[in-house]
């Protein structure tokens, strides 16, 4: 069985062809990646991708009525209902873009379109960290604060898909902005909200004459971001450790709200935590202990993301494998 991942995103687009059998991941057979910015019209950016799946399925000599299911994977938001993009902030210009019935009406197959969030939830539940699990919550922690539940063995996204908007939680009274809101799960839980986090706190030291090793200077604070910090905690850098533990802080307030609500078996984390569990996870862990419902907490693991950097392509595949499926 053959199926195809089209991935959406602000800076690049992918057409991903897949093949699935009894393995525990789909074949990815053939990808092609085009620049978001090549086409800035979404109408010819969709033209190319079908263009180009069009020569994947001829040179690998495969008939379109051997393909089971297209899976399309984009930032929100989104209606999965009707199969159309609504103006995704990173994707200017794809406003109402009907994305599903433009692949149908040329394909003539099964074709779905979920937000990336919920695409990577799938993904991870299907086939990484989370499983066999029937209970599962994805939180993408990358540039934002975003989830993907997956709840009594389906992907749940709510009445008008906004079911695991976190990032929009508010955690403290002030902090870092994220998701429009200072203090908010975003704002302390994401790469734009620790760099804020971290110039906050590295000029206020620098004001008060204090060392900050990765930072000496205050020409140097805007060039901090998230990766910065973790690579100074990692050397342990005693500033980028205290950032990493405020995030962090805040982090476990943020799964203790999702394992208290939906008691979950299961929460996997992807993207910055992935790469720092080992900066993160002692961290959490006695907040966790203090915070959750012990039996809740009891059954529910906090597992990094196992799909790494293919995460994306697995996840546009995924949505055409539970489309196929469901």
């Amino acid at each position: 069985m053959y199926i195809v991942g089209i991935d959406v995103g602000g800076t690049k687009c992918a057409v991903i062809l897949g093949q699935v059998d009894d393995a525990v991941r789909p074949l990815i057979i053939d990808k092609i990646v085009i620049p978001t910015k090549d086409y800035p019209n979404p109408f010819r950016m969709i033209e190319r991708m079908q263009h180009e799946l069009d020569k994947m399925l001829a040179i690998h000599q495969i008939e379109i009525r051997s393909v089971s299911s297209i899976g399309i994977s984009c930032g929100g938001p989104l209606d999965s209902k009707s199969g159309m993009i609504l103006s995704p902030p990173n994707l200017p210009g794809w406003d109402e873009i009907p994305i599903v019935r433009l692949f149908k009406n040329k394909y003539n197959i099964p074709t779905a379109v979920q937000n990336d969030a919920n695409a990577c939830a799938l993904a991870e539940w299907m086939m990484g960290a989370g499983k066999g699990t029937r209970n599962m919550i994805f939180l993408t922690f990358g540039t934002g604060m975003g989830a993907g539940l997956i709840l009594d063995g389906n992907l749940y996204s709510g009445t008008n898909d906004l079911g695991g908007e976190v990032g929009h939680i508010r955690l403290a009274s002030d902090g870092p902005v994220g998701f429009g809101k200072a203090g908010s799960f975003e704002g302390f839980c994401s790469g734009g909200g620790i760099a804020q986090l971290a110039k906050s706190v590295v000029s206020a030291k620098l004001r008060n004459s204090e060392s900050v090793g990765f930072c000496p200077s205050p020409e140097k604070i805007p060039q901090i971001d998230a990766r910065v910090v973790a690579l100074a905690a990692q050397t342990g850098d005693p500033v980028a450790n205290e950032i990493i533990s405020i995030s962090a802080h805040y982090l476990g307030q943020g799964l203790s709200i999702l394992i208290d609500i939906l008691n979950p078996e299961c929460i996997v984390i992807g993207s910055i935590y992935a790469r720092n569990e080992k900066l993160f996870k002692p961290l959490i862990e006695g907040l966790l202990q203090h915070e959750a419902i012990p039996s809740a907490l009891g059954v529910c693991q906090i597992k990094p993301a196992e799909l790494g950097d293919s995460i994306g392509d697995y996840a546009a595949l995924c949505v055409a494998m539970y489309e196929d499926k469901y």
